[in-house]
């Protein structure tokens, strides 16, 4: 039985970025909502679960066992030998673009709470700001 790729990007979102940045992003639900929205490619959408199927493809052909259940040295060794081919390089630099958008996004769509990724870069919003979401 396949594994929904939320349960993959959510994982690995805290493997490639510290998990509070990830968690005050909502880097999560952000994902979730690129993944139903209208606006987003079906390529695109296509990518990313694709990339989930990869990657524990990859996870089960190293280690026998599921991303899921790999422990987190085990993740790591595994993303660093993905980021080695075309496929996992570009699929991570995917990922972590998401989790970026969600860092520093305008908190109206639901990400970045608190303000707390321009806080941590020390950026000040421009003028206007949206004034309701468009995703």
């Amino acid at each position: 039985e396949p594994i929904p790729p939320l349960k993959i990007l959510k994982l690995v979102q805290t493997d490639l970025f510290p998990q509070d940045a990830v968690e005050n992003a909502n880097a999560y639900r952000y994902l979730s909502v690129i993944l139903q929205h209208s606006l987003v490619t079906d390529e695109s959408k296509q990518y990313l679960r694709n990339g989930t199927k990869w990657l524990n493809e990859e996870a089960v052909s190293e280690y026998n066992k599921s991303y899921l259940d790999l422990d987190e040295s085990q993740r790591q060794k595994l993303l660093k030998s993905i980021s080695k081919e075309a496929w996992g390089k570009s699929w991570i630099k995917t990922v972590l673009t998401y989790i970026m958008e969600a860092a520093l996004g305008d908190p109206i769509y639901g990400i970045n709470k608190k303000e707390s990724g321009w806080k941590w870069l020390g950026h000040e919003s421009g003028l206007p700001r949206p004034k309701e979401a468009l995703l």
